[in-house]
């Protein structure tokens, strides 16, 4: 048998290599979390930024959940996220590292499963991924095959479209915690949300990325059908969490939508040949002015002021 030429003998140590250097840096991340969440335990604040640091998530979402899962009782170690995509930034991994908790996750990519099944953390703990596009017609059954009971110990949803809906659609779980990301770009007082399509995706839907998702009062709107409170969120206008009204107590404050909403500043925005064009404040609501969204409150659908 040929030998292999020497670029790909190369290439293949580089591979090796990265791996070996991305676990590192893991483990890394990893101590420096376990240090700041004990740092974080006199810390007895109800406002959640306060107690947020980021290991794996994608701001300070690592840090709120050790919090909200030290003050909030939970009965079962388990988590359900989806939107995951390789799972390398997620809510809930610290969670599962750290704390042990049992993790379902769904992707819509396969590459991205296939990535996820061969990490480390996969055979390391007990973790299921699930390749599947979510709709609210299928999420009922997606989650079923995570064998978790109803008493969920924490459920993240990030989407980037249809995140209300399908939470809306979300019946056989009463997850002690909820963590969903809102559109900060829709405001702190309108009860809106973009119309359902089971194939939206963010990217097509307009070409200037921000036309996506829930505000931050619909899904506090949505939360209170369900038993729900808002008890703040991140600091950078991306994620709001809810706990069950069961377990809300003198550890956590109940916020208005227009108390926990924060003016996202990070820039996502596309021009029409889906180059950026970073567009902040103003500009990037200006960008999607027009396009239908729902009223949750009242049913109607009415262009985007």
């Amino acid at each position: 048998m040929a030998s292999r030429p020497p670029f790909f003998a190369k290439w293949g140590e580089a591979r090796v290599k990265a791996r070996r250097l991305n676990r590192e840096l893991d483990l890394l991340r990893f101590n420096q979390g376990v240090i700041l969440s004990k740092l974080d335990l006199p810390n007895a604040s109800p406002r959640l930024a306060d107690h947020e640091f980021k290991v794996f998530s994608q701001f300070g979402e690592d840090g709120i959940l050790q919090f909200l899962t030290r003050v909030v009782p939970i009965a079962e170690r388990t988590f359900i996220e989806f939107g995951v995509e390789d799972f390398s930034e997620s809510n809930c991994r610290f969670l599962m590292q750290k704390d042990n908790w049992r993790g379902f996750v769904i992707d819509g990519s396969a590459d991205n499963v296939k990535a996820i099944r061969r990490a480390p953390d996969f055979w390391r703990h007990d973790l299921v991924a699930k390749q599947s596009f979510i709709t609210r017609e299928n999420i009922q059954a997606l989650l079923a095959e995570s064998g978790f009971g109803a008493d969920l110990g924490v459920l993240s949803i990030d989407i980037d479209g249809n995140d209300y809906h399908v939470w809306q659609a979300i019946e056989a779980f009463r997850p002690r915690i909820v963590a969903c990301e809102y559109n900060s770009v829709f405001g702190p007082v309108d009860t809106i949300t973009v119309p359902y399509q089971a194939d939206f995706q963010r990217t097509t839907a307009h070409h200037s990325n921000m036309y996506w998702g829930a505000s931050i009062a619909a899904l506090a709107h949505l939360a209170s059908t369900k038993g729900y409170s808002l008890v703040g969120g991140t600091s950078t206008g991306l994620n709001a969490f809810f706990v069950r009204n069961d377990l809300v107590d003198g550890n956590l404050t109940v916020c208005t939508p227009a108390e926990a909403h924060v003016v996202s500043l990070y820039r996502e925005s596309r021009d029409a040949e889906g180059k950026p064009n970073w567009l902040s404040g103003d500009a990037r609501l200006k960008a999607i002015a027009g396009l239908p969204v729902i009223d949750v409150v009242t049913g109607d659908t009415r262009p985007l002021a």
